[in-house]
């Protein structure tokens, strides 16, 4: 594996009515640009869940450059007012349109991903919710891992409030899992949810003796729903994965702007530091 791992990371796309083709279109340039490992993207897909809405998402995500994705329901990716259809088959139009399983495992060369579906139709509304089976799946997926690889998790829904509180309540038992997540040596989780960027680690919730494991939020990449400081704007992130630490590059979309702009960098400590050989690679 080479010195760094460039991840694509965008989130809430929310085609529908609050999709904002002109940020589409930004996407797109900027993705070819960049052309990265791999592209993420962190749920809400779509605003209520509609088949129609999911093709709009699958034919933006098909205009991006040919990487591996990993993809992961939001909360909006479930219907919210067709009851029945929320109750009894939740997930038909993802399933129809995106993919057959809802958490997945995804392995590149020198990382592995789990993307872990935090929506919950039957139990919250907004909020999410991970279950002890889904921790199962992740530590069995990692533990086929090569010990050097990176490890990655993929999960809608945030785990630290903002510090407005405008993203709603974070995850539930958000402390434990983040402390299993630990004892998986996992690297970083990439998330969305909140509408608006966000950089911590699981050391916000849990102290310990490491630096933790970074905790990122993507905001809203082609919706009109930015929140906090990124009311009216758009962003996404690059994500650099390096031997030693994580640099997240924000880049933002401002309003009448016709291309999403890097804004400075967030490094965080990677909780999970691999050695270096000399030469800059990786043992």
């Amino acid at each position: 594996m080479s010195s760094a791992l460039t991840i694509l990371h965008a989130s809430d796309f929310q085609c529908g009515r609050p999709y904002s083709p002109r940020a589409a279109e930004a996407l797109v340039r900027l993705a070819h640009d960049l052309r990265p490992d791999v592209v993420v993207v962190s749920g809400d897909l779509t605003q209520r869940a509609k088949a129609r809405e999911f093709r709009i998402a699958v034919e933006l995500m098909g205009r991006l450059p040919r990487r591996p994705t990993i993809v992961t329901p939001g909360n909006h990716d479930v219907p919210l007012f067709r009851v029945w259809e929320r109750a009894l088959s939740p997930y038909r139009n993802w399933r129809r349109h995106v993919a057959t399983n809802l958490d997945t495992v995804t392995r590149l060369d020198g990382a592995t991903f789990v993307a872990l579906n935090s929506s919950a139709p039957r139990r919250a509304i907004v909020g999410g919710r991970i279950d002890a089976w889904q921790l199962d799946f992740a530590r069995e997926a990692f533990i086929a891992t090569a010990p050097d690889d990176i490890r990655a998790l993929v999960i809608h829904h945030h785990f630290v409030a903002t510090p407005d509180g405008t993203g709603g309540r974070p995850l539930p038992r958000a402390r434990e899992l983040v402390r299993a997540f630990e004892s998986m040596q996992v690297d970083l989780v990439l998330g969305g949810h909140v509408h608006r960027t966000q950089a911590r680690t699981s050391r916000d919730l849990a102290p310990g003796s490491s630096d933790g494991i970074p905790l990122i939020a993507c905001g809203t990449t082609t919706s009109r729903r930015g929140r906090g400081p990124e009311k009216g704007l758009n962003s996404l992130n690059v994500v650099r994965v390096r031997p030693r630490d994580v640099e997240v590059r924000p880049h933002v979309l401002e309003a009448g702007a016709s291309d999403f702009e890097p804004v400075e960098p967030i490094v965080l400590p990677r909780g999970r530091v691999v050695a270096v050989a000399p030469g800059g690679r990786e043992p």
